[in-house]
C-alpha cells in the first residue's frame, strides 16, 4: 500500500468495483455537454482518487511533476480485479464485455479479442474478433448494451458514415452469413474476405446490406469524406493477409509487381459507397502508393527476446528476407487538408488525397528505430505528424525495463509541405513486466485549442495522455494503468484504443470490456482548457478519419488560451491578470455592451502581441475573443 502522500498524487487503486467518488464533470451525460460543430479528437478522463472511495481532490501544483517511484510498476495482476494507477484522470466506469463476447472460463481468449472503436450519436460501436457491440453511453457512468452481433472475421475494425457502418473481415474463416462453422474448403464463395456493409439506421437492429470482397481482405479500413463529393463516401482497404485464389475471387494474383503487373500486392484498394444505394458499393481503384520504396532498416531484436528464442525447444526460425512494403497496416486521412498518414509496413508515407479515389504518395519516412509502421495522426493545423511503431504485433511485451525508449513508441514529425522532418520520440515511461502485451497503438486528439494533446492506447500498458505541442519535447500529462492479467504468464489484455469522444476518454479494452475516463484539472492542464475542449462535438466519429477541429464561441476558449500563457510565461504576468478581469468583466454583461466590452478587449491583446514571448498565441486569444464579440447579438 502506498502512502497518503503518494495517493494525493496519483491513486494506487485496489479493487475497482468499489464506488468511485463523484467530481463535477462526471454527472454530465454526453447529450449535455455544450455543442460545437462535428470534428475529431481524444483524451483521458479519471480523478487522483483512490476506488475506495473519495478522497481529497490533489492540489494543483501536486499534479505537475509525474509521481516517484511511478505507481504503475508492480501493480497486482488479475483479470477483472487487478490494481490499478491514475494520475491526473478520472475513472467513470468500467464495464464488462456482453454475454456473448466474454468466457468466463478462458480470461483472454483469442476469439474474443475486443479491437478498435468508432461512434455514433450516444453510441460506441466496439469491434471483436467475432463480432461487434454496440454501446449505448449517453449516461457514461453506466453504459448499456444496446446490441451484440456475432459474426466472426478477425478484429472486425469498425467505421460508421451517419447511418451505414463498416467491418472488416480478414480471417479466411469468416463467412458471408456471418455463420460459426468456419470455412473448411480452401476456396469457396461462402468465405468473407472484405468489408460488410450494415444499415443501423435502427441500431438496435442492424440490417446487412452487402459486402465488398477483396483479394487480401480488410486487416483496417478507413472511411474517407470527399468535401467535393456529397453523394459518395470512399472506404480505403488496408489487408494484410495472402492472396486469395481467382477460382475464389477473380483477377486475384500475386507476385512481384515487376513479374505480374497485376499483383494484388503492393497496392490499397478504393471503394466508392453511393449513399442513395450503398448496396451498389464497389471497388474504384487500386492505387500503387507504394511503388519504388525498397526495404527498410530496421532494428534488431532485443537482447531479452534474444535470450527468450534460445531457450526455446527445437531449431531457429529461418531469417526471412524483407522487401519493400507490399501493404498499408492503417491509413488516417485528413480531408481538410488533403493529406493522409499512411502507416505501411517499413515505411510512413505522406499521401495526396485531393482527389479521394486516386490517393499519391507524395513523401515517405523510414526509421531504423521501428519495427512496424502502425498507425498515424495528424495534429489540428497539419503542421506535425506523429507516426506510432506496433513493434512484435501487439501480442508481446515491448515495454520492459529492459526495452529501448526508441523502440515500440512514436515518431514525431514536422510537415512543410510534403516534407516531414523527425523531432523526436514518445513512449509511455512506466516499465512493464514481461507478462504484459505493451507497445503504442491507437489514440487521438483531444480538443484544446492551443496545444496538441493526444491520448493513445498502449495494450497493458494502459492509456497515456501526453503534449506534443512542442514537438522536440512530448511530455506525459495524465495516465491510467492496470495489473497484468496475468502474474506467471502472457495473457492478452489491456487497451485496444483510447478515443476522446464528445467529452470522455473511451476505450476498448482487449479483455476486460469498455472503460469510460475524463480529464481533471491539474497545473498541466486547467479546468477552462478541459471546458473547452468539452464544446468539440460530433455527430459521429471515425478517428482514422480526422476531422477539422472547430470551436464555438465561448468564455471558456479566451480563458484557455490565457491559462496557456500564463503557464508559459507567454504574456506578462500583469497583462494577463489585465485580461481575465475584463474577460470576466464583459461575461457579465449582455448584448451590445458585452460586446463593445470584448472588441476593446480583442484591440488591447493585438497590441499586447507585438511585445508578447508567445505573439501567436496572444493573437489566437484576440482572435477567440473577436469570434465571441461577433456572435453576440
Amino acid at each position: 500500500m502506498r502512502s497518503a502522500a503518494r495517493l494525493n498524487q496519483a491513486a494506487v487503486v485496489p479493487s475497482p468495483d468499489l464506488p468511485m467518488a463523484a467530481s463535477s464533470f462526471a454527472r454530465r451525460p454526453l447529450g449535455s455537454i455544450p455543442c460545437a460543430i462535428g470534428l475529431l479528437s481524444l483524451a483521458a478522463c479519471a480523478s487522483s482518487s483512490s476506488s475506495a472511495g473519495a478522497t481529497p481532490q490533489p492540489a494543483l501544483s501536486a499534479a505537475v511533476v509525474p509521481p516517484s517511484p511511478d505507481p504503475r510498476v508492480g501493480l497486482r495482476a488479475g483479470w477483472m480485479d487487478a490494481g490499478e494507477a491514475i494520475w491526473n484522470l478520472r475513472v467513470v466506469s468500467r464495464t464488462p464485455p456482453s454475454e456473448k463476447f466474454i468466457n468466463q472460463s478462458t480470461p483472454g481468449d483469442r476469439r474474443l479479442v475486443n479491437s478498435d472503436l468508432s461512434f455514433v450519436g450516444n453510441y460506441a460501436v466496439q469491434g471483436n474478433y467475432s463480432g461487434y457491440q454496440v454501446w449505448d453511453i449517453s449516461n457514461p457512468s453506466k453504459p448499456t448494451l444496446r446490441t451484440a452481433y456475432v459474426c466472426p472475421g478477425s478484429q472486425s475494425d469498425v467505421s460508421v458514415y451517419r447511418n451505414l457502418m463498416f467491418v472488416s473481415g480478414e480471417a479466411t474463416s469468416g463467412r458471408v452469413d456471418c455463420g460459426l462453422q468456419g470455412v473448411p474448403d480452401s476456396v469457396s464463395l461462402d468465405r468473407l474476405r472484405g468489408i460488410r456493409i450494415f444499415d443501423i439506421t435502427d441500431i438496435g437492429n442492424p440490417k446487412y446490406l452487402t459486402n465488398v470482397q477483396t483479394c487480401r481482405g480488410s486487416h483496417t479500413h478507413t472511411v474517407v469524406t470527399d468535401p467535393n463529393d456529397s453523394a459518395n463516401v470512399y472506404v480505403y482497404v488496408s489487408g494484410s493477409a495472402p492472396v486469395r485464389s481467382p477460382s475464389e475471387l477473380p483477377g486475384c494474383s500475386s507476385g512481384a509487381l515487376d513479374e505480374n503487373p497485376n499483383t494484388a500486392l503492393f497496392r490499397i484498394e478504393v471503394i466508392r459507397v453511393p449513399l442513395a444505394a450503398p448496396e451498389r458499393a464497389a471497388i474504384v481503384s487500386s492505387p500503387r502508393i507504394f511503388d519504388s520504396l525498397t526495404a527498410p532498416v530496421r532494428h534488431a531484436e532485443s537482447a531479452a527476446d534474444i535470450a527468450a528464442r534460445a531457450q526455446r525447444p527445437g531449431p531457429p526460425r529461418p531469417v526471412v528476407g524483407r522487401g519493400g512494403p507490399t501493404q498499408c497496416h492503417d491509413i488516417t486521412v485528413y480531408p481538410a487538408i488533403g493529406l493522409a498518414g499512411g502507416a505501411c509496413g517499413g515505411y510512413g508515407l505522406l499521401l495526396d488525397i485531393h482527389d479521394v479515389a486516386h490517393p499519391k504518395r507524395i513523401g515517405a519516412v523510414a526509421d531504423s528505430n521501428f519495427s512496424f509502421w502502425h498507425s498515424a495522426t495528424f495534429n489540428n493545423d497539419g503542421s506535425k505528424v506523429l507516426f506510432s511503431d506496433e513493434w512484435g504485433g501487439g501480442a508481446a511485451p515491448r515495454c520492459r525495463v529492459t526495452d529501448k525508449h526508441e523502440w515500440g513508441a512514436d515518431a514525431i514529425f514536422t510537415l512543410v509541405g510534403g516534407t516531414m522532418t523527425f523531432q523526436s520520440y514518445y513512449k509511455m515511461s512506466a516499465p512493464q513486466t514481461p507478462f504484459e502485451n505493451c507497445v503504442a497503438h491507437n489514440g487521438s486528439l483531444i480538443p484544446v485549442p492551443g496545444r496538441d494533446i493526444m491520448v493513445q492506447a498502449w495494450y497493458q500498458g494502459g492509456i497515456s495522455v501526453f503534449d506534443w505541442t512542442d514537438p522536440a519535447h512530448p511530455k506525459e500529462i495524465a495516465y491510467f494503468d492496470r495489473g497484468p492479467m496475468d502474474s506467471t504468464k502472457l495473457v492478452d489484455g489491456g487497451s485496444w484504443s483510447a478515443y476522446w469522444y464528445n467529452g470522455y476518454i473511451v476505450s476498448s479494452e482487449i479483455s476486460r470490456g469498455l472503460d469510460i475516463y475524463e480529464l481533471v484539472p491539474s497545473g498541466l492542464l486547467s479546468r477552462d482548457e478541459i471546458e473547452a475542449a468539452r464544446l468539440v462535438r460530433f455527430e459521429f466519429l471515425n478517428v482514422q478519419d480526422q476531422p477539422k477541429l472547430v470551436w464555438p464561441p465561448s468564455f471558456a476558449v479566451p480563458r484557455a488560451y490565457l491559462d496557456q500563457l500564463a503557464r508559459t510565461n507567454g504574456l506578462g504576468g500583469e497583462r494577463v491578470s489585465l485580461a481575465r478581469k475584463d474577460l470576466a468583466r464583459a461575461e457579465k454583461l449582455s448584448g451590445q455592451a458585452r460586446k463593445d466590452a470584448l472588441t476593446q478587449l480583442a484591440s488591447r491583446l493585438d497590441g499586447d502581441a507585438a511585445g508578447a514571448a508567445d505573439a501567436t498565441k496572444v493573437r489566437a486569444l484576440s482572435a477567440a475573443v473577436t469570434g465571441l464579440a461577433s456572435a453576440q447579438r
